[in-house]
């Protein structure tokens, strides 16, 4: 009689927790990434990775678009995972989760297992102390929401995940999968990683380092007025708001948030929108293969040949010479980075 055939062991095993109004894509990009890593093709049998949801009670949990997941098993009865990964939901919303669920990520802290935030979670984790003395990563998105709420914390919103020990951040969307994908190389290896990307269409694993397609601003705002207006337009590249309706919108007059711009920045509000869509620009000039047109537009410029006249007057290059020069150092190390050379024309 032929003996059964021997089981795998698992080798990677995910609790996930969710926040009230969580972020649907930000779990299902991490999930996915392990149900096609655990299993042949896409059969999705939990044979070498496994996860679970865990709450407090069995009741569904909403997320922000509405859609609810069924959790499968209570907090209490929870058993050890390699990893908690807690899905943040909504800004500002203080009770996403309840006192038990809590209670449980300090003790899991306690018990030395590594917490992921996936992105609003990073707020989560802060929020009990449970980042104190950890590098963490947010999204450009909520980059000034963070230093709102934590005011003596640096968070990073120029990478799409961070690793620090046994804290793994995440700032939320597709930047989920290459983190789920980053621990399956760990745990599990780099060809089932490969795999479930690919599967998900993804071409490539993206390390941590890799940058945000948004941004953080380069000069820190300190008047609370400015913050919430230069949000809105990181908010806002692609079809940019006049500075009436961002007045508008803030309750003030357009000569007010003028004169607090100059005071706080030492540049008009247009000068601050307009640098913000022309450093988006550049940033999808270098990571991307678009055409100079489809950069323009996702950058709130009439047409091609529009960007390049505004950023040959405003950074003295062109969209074409600068592809060329980030081409050039790719070639030879040691030249001067275009941004310091652009740098005196800002």
């Amino acid at each position: 009689m032929a003996s059964p055939s021997k089981i795998p062991a698992k080798r990677l095993s995910v609790a996930f927790v969710l926040a009230d109004r969580f972020t649907l894509s930000a779990f299902a990009n991490f999930v996915d990434v392990l149900r096609l890593a655990a299993d042949e093709a896409d059969h999705s049998r939990p044979i070498l990775c496994d996860w679970v949801v865990l709450s407090d009670s069995l009741e569904a949990v909403r997320s922000s678009c509405g859609v609810r997941v069924q959790p499968e098993k209570r907090l209490r009865h929870a058993g050890r995972y390699d990893y908690v990964v807690v899905v943040g939901g909504l800004i500002g919303d203080s009770a996403a989760l309840g006192g038990e669920a809590q209670a449980f990520l300090q003790r899991q802290a306690a018990a030395g297992v590594p917490l992921v935030g996936l992105c609003t979670g990073v707020f989560i984790l802060q929020r009990l102390g449970l980042l104190k003395g950890y590098r963490c990563c947010v999204s450009w998105f909520h980059h000034q929401d963070f230093l709102d709420q934590f005011e003596a914390e640096t968070p990073i919103s120029d990478q799409i995940f961070v690793v620090d020990r046994d804290r793994l951040t995440c700032s939320g969307g597709h930047g989920a999968a290459h983190l789920a994908a980053f621990l399956v190389q760990r745990h599990v290896g780099q060809n089932a990683a490969i795999k479930s990307l690919n599967i998900m269409m993804i071409e490539e694993a993206m390390s941590g380092e890799r940058p945000q397609p948004g941004q953080a601003t380069a000069r820190r705002a300190g008047d609370a007025l400015v913050k919430r207006a230069v949000l809105r337009m990181q908010q806002n590249l692609e079809h940019p708001k006049t500075v009436e309706d961002l007045s508008r919108e803030l309750g003030v007059g357009r000569r007010t948030l003028e004169r607090r711009f100059l005071a706080d920045l030492g540049q008009t509000p247009l000068k601050v929108y307009l640098d913000l869509r022309l450093e988006r620009a550049l940033q999808r000039l270098r990571g991307s293969e678009a055409s100079i047109t489809e950069v323009a537009l996702a950058c709130g410029f009439c047409d091609g040949p529009h960007l390049s006249r505004t950023l040959k007057a405003e950074r003295g290059v062109t969209p074409a010479e600068y592809r060329k020069a980030q081409a050039g150092q790719g070639r030879a190390e040691d030249q001067p980075p275009v941004g310091v050379l652009m740098r005196g024309a800002e």
